[in-house]
């Protein structure tokens, strides 16, 4: 006669691996209390208005009436279909790719300066690094007063070498630059301390072994220091272009998006549709396609320069 299978037995847990368990499990629990609070901030003041807004942009809703009614895509068909949602764009683009640019190639340039000269260094870094510390408010309306066509500081300076006064805030061909030249101002010095750091931290064993070998201070730099800094320039190229992706406040103060919508970008026209026409569904619409844009763009530069960047070790 056949013997009856033996029945399968569980294997003991032991009492270690009961209290190992245990304690892994309290560490994460103590883990996850410390990130709770930023999980809350994060859920109150950006995801759920992120959400809200998503829901808002499929009605009709504008805030002067309680009731929404759904409307499907028709707020992101109007966008898509009017004129002015492509000259925004293009106007944010190039706003955004100009002060990126400047401001790391400025900084970069105030960064190889003062890593090089001593003399006066903690002065004139101090004086640089200044701006970052001033609101966007105070910034723009000193520059407001430096722009004034009739009685501003630039137009006086011109004015000694007899040349005309400029109305740079009214005229379309000036009106960007007179916001690039606050935001410029304010950023470069952050941009120039996080490069001096950079800088500070490539070994000078690289520097010496390629001048032994006869390279010049332009080979170094193109060979050496520019692609250790590399880390450091995809961290000041992703936060100088959500940052300046943002513009508004130098916008609202100093040219309300003109003259001639030329400086109207996409969140001065998000607070322009939302708070001023009242179309709070179609300007729900454009933050969600703004998110969006900001999202795919910043993926995009992510993956174009991972295999640009090097890491030291």
């Amino acid at each position: 006669m056949k013997q009856a299978p033996a029945a399968r037995t569980k294997p003991k847990v032991s009492m270690a691996s009961k209290a190992s368990i245990s304690r892994r499990r309290i560490e994460s629990l103590k883990d996850f209390s410390f990130a709770a609070p930023a999980l809350l901030i994060l859920g109150v003041f950006i995801y759920y208005p992120l959400l809200f807004s998503l829901y808002i942009s499929f009605t009709n809703w504008n805030m002067t009436r309680p009731m929404k009614k759904f409307i499907g895509f028709e707020n992101y068909d109007r966008l898509v279909s009017d004129p002015l949602f492509y000259k925004v764009l293009r106007i944010t683009f190039t706003y955004t790719a100009l002060d990126v640019f400047l401001t790391l190639a400025i900084g970069l340039g105030l960064a190889l300066l003062f890593n090089v000269s001593k003399r006066f260094y903690n002065f004139m870094r101090t004086g640089i690094f200044m701006p970052y510390y001033i609101s966007m408010v105070i910034a723009s309306m000193v520059f407001l007063w430096i722009f004034n066509n009739q009685y501003g500081l630039l137009n006086k300076f011109i004015g000694v070498f007899g040349m005309d006064p400029v109305n740079w805030l009214q005229n379309p061909n000036t009106a960007i630059w007179t916001l690039l030249a606050v935001s410029i101002w304010k950023g470069v010095g952050f941009t120039m301390l996080i490069f001096l750091s950079g800088l500070r931290s490539i070994p000078l064993e690289y520097f010496e072994a390629s001048s032994l070998d006869g390279a010049n201070k332009f080979w170094q730099f193109l060979h050496i220091t520019f692609p250790l800094l590399s880390p450091t320039t995809l961290f000041l190229l992703i936060t100088n272009f959500i940052s300046s992706m943002q513009v508004f406040q130098s916008i609202d103060i100093m040219t309300n998006g003109g003259p001639l919508d030329s400086t109207k970008a996409i969140v001065y026209w998000i607070y322009e549709m939302a708070f001023v026409n009242f179309r709070t569904g179609r300007a729900s619409a454009l933050v969600i396609i703004f998110f969006l844009i900001i999202i795919v763009l910043t993926a995009v530069q992510m993956i174009l320069t991972k295999k640009k960047v090097h890491y030291e070790g």
